[in-house]
């Protein structure tokens, strides 16, 4: 890891799996930032001096859903890599440089996928 850590977009409405990610993401040393909804989530990425790394999403989000949210995070940012957690990670299909997890996860698979989806 470089100087300063990367910086971790989680979007996931249930808050009980969202601080559990959280909480492992910090442990792993990774700076955090948190959203309920796909649109509190527009709210960060749109804001250019925001620094963000990876943008991990539920696919299931009420309202606007984790894949319009990538959509419209990639017109903001291109190069951004993106993460879904899915129950449903064998039946997604993900565009270039965007990756499944599938739920539940243990604390090594999310390390290891987003280590690799950031040294990528």
């Amino acid at each position: 890891m470089s100087a300063t850590a990367p910086t971790i977009l989680v979007v996931e409405d249930d808050t009980v799996v969202r601080m559990l990610i959280v909480d492992v993401l910090e442990e792993l040393a990774f700076k955090v930032l948190e959203a309920d909804s796909g649109k509190a989530a527009l709210a960060l990425i749109e804001d250019s001096a925001q620094t963000i790394d990876l943008l991990m999403t539920d696919v299931g989000l009420p309202g606007m859903d984790g894949r319009e949210l990538a959509t419209q995070a990639r017109v903001l940012r291109p190069t951004l890599p993106i993460l879904f957690a899915s129950g449903y990670a064998e039946s997604i299909e993900v565009p270039e440089r965007m990756s499944v997890i599938g739920k539940p996860f243990s604390i090594e698979q999310l390390r290891d996928k987003v280590l690799s989806m950031l040294t990528a």
